[in-house]
């Protein structure tokens, strides 16, 4: 299952329920291991529900335990925000959706973040799971309300999963299963499934963003009739703890807390949503971003880049103490993340081709000399959790794997391959000639050229000729990588950000010295975004998040169905039905060793056919925050928490207003 927090968008410079290494879209996602058989037994209505066992907290909890139940309301945390946005509808993969709109709304269920895979009731009071996960039932608090004092209906409900799986391709894919909703009974609403025995699909429902029917199908201000599929600037109707305020597009954004959020009281809110205010402030580039945290323009940062992490941290509020500077942990999620090359493109296809790519990157120089060794290459598409491969395949792991035998390559049996590394001048050797003989074997080769942008021309052409036999001039010569029809080949990098060029320079040289010619192309975070949906790309650096426990989210990230939908995280256009099968065993895993197994698997056979060239990764999260804040002492394993589960303390806030 992938991990959906309840508030977050992965530009935000800000950590916790908004922030994972990758983040990637508006709502960002939990799941794995069976659920005991007295917990689903049928007619057994449940208040919460975990994938891990039991539920820690029972019925009637006064409120989680890494909370502060008795936080001051007040003041305002501010965020920063890259790129801009023009929508505030929150469902459409149009537009480019503002900053935190999921905390305007309200789920069926929520998430604690001190427990993996489960969820506790929000707008649903209870939930009943079928038989062997045939369908789930939720039963709707009488007093949940929207923001215009409305009950929050099972029409409501209805209605929002159409609307979402209707105007959403990712969202269609996501709930695929899901093949019915209808009204069961009062405040009532059953959804049924196409398939038993996926017992992640009652939690992927539970996490169901419910809309305003009566809203989004009325009129605005001017009496025009609203169009949910449409982009719109319109503050929507919400339901939770905040409501949008005051904004200017692309610049700013305001979300007010809810003073009467019917909510508020539950006890999976108690000790969140404590600012009176959330603002998060928009910033085209990413030096004047730094620039304006440090002199106090917004609160919370994320740093992301181990250059500035490293040296630019020594302003007078680090020294004074206005600023800290901190750590966390990483202990929510592993991640996927490297170079993908589109496999959509023919040039891709042959893994020799991606493998030799990976002979090129250079890794421990860049760690060296642009990260300064904060960095660890995330070879496993799991890494950081217990369902990265290593070794030889254990025989549970085998048992899945023989089958398959004539679908997966051989080195899936084997020890798996360290990935290439660069200790010393031989080893770059060593690797260019691996590269070469890969991409040999996939009907590539070098050829010496001529090029003629370099051959001067008139006197200076003729000069040339002469100081060329006699081996006083430059050579005029290059070597260009082509195949058997005369292609030469050539790949186009896309970067979203003039901070990754510095990288892109360094690979673009590893891409020259075996002819190959990589144009680095900047754009625009919105235009960015859309060859990202429209899948108009060679080359580029991302990833995701991978939860601790996995489930139907994998069908987006490596499924045959999700490579050419459009906006899915099948970066590469990975098509394999292996791949497929061994999905299939993560989701109707029935216990944690077998999911484990499963995953496990699969990273063989991801890691086998060389779908990424492997990027880094950094197990500590770095944060820098003006000192204004309180915290829990005892942080969830989930999430740091900020701004959700932390605090305006007014003594610190006026402490800093002292020494400005």
């Amino acid at each position: 299952m992938s991990l959906k927090l309840r508030s977050g968008n992965a530009r935000v410079q800000a950590f916790g329920v908004t922030n994972l290494a990758l983040l990637g879209c508006l709502a960002l996602g939990l799941a794995s291991t069976s659920i005991p058989a007295q917990a689903v037994e049928f007619d057994t209505w449940l208040h919460g529900t975990s994938l891990m066992g039991d539920v820690k907290y029972p019925k009637g909890f006064k409120h989680f335990d890494y909370v502060n139940p008795d936080a001051p309301k007040g003041g305002i945390a501010r965020q920063a925000v890259a790129g801009g946005f023009d929508n505030f509808n929150a469902i459409i993969p149009k537009g480019d959706p503002a900053a935190g709109l999921g905390n305007i709304y309200d789920t069926l269920m929520a998430s604690s973040y001190d427990e993996i895979s489960t969820e506790y009731g929000l707008v649903a009071e209870e939930m009943l799971i079928g038989p062997n996960y045939s369908y789930v039932k939720f039963r709707l608090r009488p007093e949940a309300r929207w923001h215009d004092g409305k009950p929050i209906t099972p029409e409501d409900v209805i209605w929002s999963f159409e609307k979402l799986t209707s105007l959403s391709p990712q969202q269609r894919f996501y709930y695929s299963h899901v093949v019915g909703a209808e009204i069961t009974g009062e405040n009532e609403v059953t959804f049924r499934f196409d398939e038993e025995g996926n017992r992640e699909l009652p939690h992927i429902v539970g996490q169901l963003l419910i809309l305003p029917k009566h809203w989004w199908t009325g009129t605005d201000a001017k009496g025009e009739k609203r169009d949910i599929s449409r982009v719109t600037l319109e503050p929507p109707l919400g339901s939770g703890a905040y409501k949008i305020g005051e904004f200017s597009p692309g610049k700013f954004m305001i979300l007010d807390r809810v003073d009467d959020y019917w909510g508020k009281d539950l006890a999976i809110n108690i000790g969140s949503n404590n600012f009176e205010q959330l603002r998060y402030e928009y910033f085209r580039d990413n030096t004047v971003m730094f620039e304006a945290f440090k002199s106090d323009a917004y609160d919370f940062r994320v740093e992301n880049t181990a250059r500035v992490w490293a040296k630019s941290y020594d302003f007078p509020a680090i020294e004074d103490g206005r600023v800290i500077k901190e750590e966390f942990p990483d202990r929510a999620s592993g991640v996927t993340i490297g170079f993908f090359p589109n496999m959509r493109r023919e040039k891709f296809k042959d893994p020799r081709v991606r493998q030799a790519l990976n002979y090129l990157f250079n890794f421990e120089e860049m760690n060296r000399t642009l990260f300064f060794n904060q960095y660890k290459r995330a070879g496993s598409y799991f890494f950081g959790t217990e369902f990265a491969a290593s070794g030889k395949p254990d025989a549970a792991e085998l048992a899945l794997l023989e089958p398959l035998k004539d679908q997966v390559p051989a080195i899936v049996f084997e020890e798996l391959p360290d990935q290439p590394k660069v200790e010393s001048r031989e080893d770059i050797r060593s690797n260019l000639k691996k590269a070469l003989e890969l991409f040999k074997e996939a009907g590539w080769e070098p050829k010496t050229e001529v090029d003629k942008s370099k051959m001067p021309t008139g006197l200076a052409g003729f000069w040339h000729s002469i100081t060329s036999t006699l081996g006083l001039s430059s050579d005029p010569t290059r070597s260009v990588m082509r195949n058997e029809k005369g292609e030469a080949f050539e790949i186009e990098y896309l970067v979203s950000t003039p901070s990754f060029e510095r990288i892109a320079l360094r690979l673009q040289a590893s891409m020259e010295r075996v002819g190959i010619k990589m144009t680095i192309r900047v754009v625009d975070s919105a235009q960015y975004v859309n060859r990202l949906r429209n899948r108009d790309y060679d080359f580029i650096y991302g990833g995701f998040a991978q939860s601790l426990s996995l489930g139907n989210e994998q069908k987006g990230y490596f499924g045959s169905a999700s490579a050419d939908r459009e906006g899915s995280r099948n970066f590469g256009g990975i098509k394999n039905p292996a791949v497929d099968k061994l999905v299939d065993a993560i989701i109707f895993a029935d216990n944690r060793k077998s999911l484990v197994t499963a995953a496990r698997a699969l990273d063989r056979v991801l890691q086998a056919n060389h779908y990424m060239v492997p990027g880094w990764t950094n197990d500590m999260t770095r944060t820098a925050r003006w000192n204004r804040f309180g915290h829990p002492k005892d942080l969830p394993i989930l999430t740091v928490g900020f701004p959700t589960i932390w605090w305006w303390d007014e003594a610190k806030a006026k402490s800093i207003e002292a020494k400005q």
